[in-house]
């Protein structure tokens, strides 16, 4: 297939669908419903990156159903996984619980069946509110209802050769000496220290020793308990190694996306499923990591977590979907700071779908009007909605702290900015409050300037900052370019620029009143 060719809405997540399906056609599966899986962590507090993971695979779910196929996400939750370490800001007595799952453990504030669901309930409630479908499952249940178990009987018989395998794709040789399934200590309900040493084929049971086990580096103690657990009936999990293989088998799973994090254990588990359970892994792509502005990996132990709840008191759900729908690949810094350009990127995208800003590249035209309408889940609006700068809203907020939402208002009618009052508007306006109170400080945008545009901008940094106030800063404004070779209509754009990190804006000598000059001449400074 040629490149110029394009694919469903021409986007990356079209062009994966497409790649899926020409795989399962040469396997010659059924297509009749395909399924797609996205894992939810349920140890840590979920981030944008936890989310991203589901937002991603429904995104090729999408494009499945574009293409015409029935498909479905799965949103599995590990929440029989281990709890290795406490996360930032929770409470110490989860100590005690360390290396128990998740699921087992109470939850620290009462408001889940377990800290488990506590930590899944995050997540789907993010899903839930930038509008994702998903078809829940956990981890307690589907062990619990045996789901997974013709599966691990067949793993466990094959324990020697996955051993083998393990250490020759990986280099871990822990599973040359344990089975790749931990049982759930009968005696203290630990998990990874109750390591399986041999499995009794006709019983279907493990024999295990609950000893002393170095978890997320960390020293937990074993309660030295010997004892046999039956796969069909106790509880106990796979470890990571193998547990994927099993589950896209038992849910003939045909995608999934998976962090760089994780590659040693896809590598073995793509291994097991195609060798050992003779089910063809699943499509996969792999992502990089996102990273704080420090260039550090998001983290739950970390604590710099940007949860979508968080995200959500700044911007708008379709910020989120722009920010994971806008492309896959390369490491990413992610923080707070990025909303405003999401918000104005949004916008602009929206004006390129309705056609008010004209793009001559028909591979770009088709590729944006695609990522507005994944942004919108396949489903757009027939209208666009009323622009407003969020920036200008930003700077707006901060002049405005008491009624904020109906001075606002008045101030964006009287520029000329909305004609009508609405509930988007009141909304938006809403955000970038919360933005205003909590990140005062914008950040800087790169500007290019020549010299006499330095020369113009260190005048009006004077003029603004003298005592005397200009009668008419507009009338300044357009003297101070003409009198150093500048295009008005140039200086007014940088000006934007400058100040609200856009090419145009309200008219900008009663805004620069009302942010204040002396406030503007700060800002301006910076630049000179």
């Amino acid at each position: 297939m040629s490149e110029q060719e394009i694919i469903g809405k021409g986007t990356w997540i079209d062009k994966l669908a497409w790649e899926l399906l020409e795989r399962e056609k040469t396997l010659g599966r059924n297509l009749d419903l395909i399924k797609v899986e996205s894992g939810l962590g349920a140890s840590g507090v979920p981030h944008i990156g936890s989310l991203g993971d589901a937002v991603r695979a429904y995104g090729v779910k999408l494009a499945l159903e574009n293409l015409g196929y029935k498909s479905e996400l799965i949103a599995y939750s590990d929440d029989l996984d281990g709890l290795r370490k406490i996360p930032e800001g929770f409470p110490d007595s989860l100590k005690e619980h360390l290396a128990k799952p998740v699921s087992l453990i109470p939850d620290p504030y009462g408001c889940h069946d377990s800290y488990g669901m506590h930590m899944s309930s995050i997540l789907l409630d993010g899903l839930d509110q930038v509008g994702i479908k998903y078809e829940f499952r956990r981890a307690i249940d589907t062990y619990k209802k045996g789901l997974l178990q013709e599966q691990i009987h067949t793993i466990l018989q094959n324990s020697v050769k996955i051993g083998e395998k393990i250490s020759e794709l990986v280099g871990q040789e822990k599973y040359q000496k344990y089975l790749p399934y931990f049982p759930v200590c009968a005696n203290c309900n630990r998990l990874y220290t109750a390591e399986a040493t041999e499995y009794i084929t006709d019983e279907k049971k493990v024999k295990y020793h609950c000893h002393d086990a170095e978890i997320g580096s960390k020293r937990i103690k074993g309660c030295d308990h010997h004892g046999e657990a039956d796969i069909t009936k106790d509880l106990g999990k796979l470890a990571w190694k193998v547990e994927f293989a099993a589950r896209w088998a038992a849910f003939d799973i045909r995608f999934e996306a998976y962090g760089k994090d994780i590659m040693d254990s896809v590598k073995v588990n793509d291994w097991v499923a195609d060798e050992i359970l003779e089910f063809p892994h699943p499509h996969h792509v792999k992502y990089e990591m996102f990273l704080d502005k420090g260039g550090k990996k998001i983290s739950k132990s970390l604590g710099n977590v940007i949860t979508a709840q968080k995200w959500l008191e700044f911007g708008s759900p379709k910020s989120i979907l722009l920010l994971l729908y806008k492309r896959i690949t390369g490491a990413r810094e992610l923080g707070f700071e990025d909303i405003p350009s999401l918000m104005a990127e949004y916008n602009e995208l929206e004006d390129i779908y309705f056609g008010r800003i004209k793009v001559d590249n028909e591979a770009k035209l088709v590729k944006s009007k695609g990522l507005y309408e994944y942004v919108n889940l396949l489903n757009p609006p027939k209208q666009s909605s009323t622009h407003v700068n969020y920036r200008l809203l930003v700077e707006l907020a901060k002049i405005f702290k008491e009624n904020r939402g109906e001075r606002i208002m008045k101030k964006l009618l009287d520029y000329g900015v909305i004609k009508n009052p609405e509930s988007d508007v009141e909304e938006l306006i809403k955000l970038a409050g919360n933005y205003s109170n909590e990140f005062d400080k914008q950040e800087k945008t790169q500007v290019d300037l020549d010299d006499s545009a330095k020369k113009a901008l260190k005048m009006l940094v004077d003029r603004l900052g003298n005592e005397d106030e200009p009668e008419d800063i507009q009338n300044t404004i357009y003297q101070i370019a003409k009198s150093n070779d500048v295009q008005p209509k140039d200086f007014f754009k940088i000006l934007y620029q400058i100040i609200l990190g856009t090419s145009r804006g309200p008219k900008i000598g009663p805004f620069i009143s009302d942010i204040g000059r002396k406030q503007v001449a700060k800002t301006l400074s910076e630049y000179v």
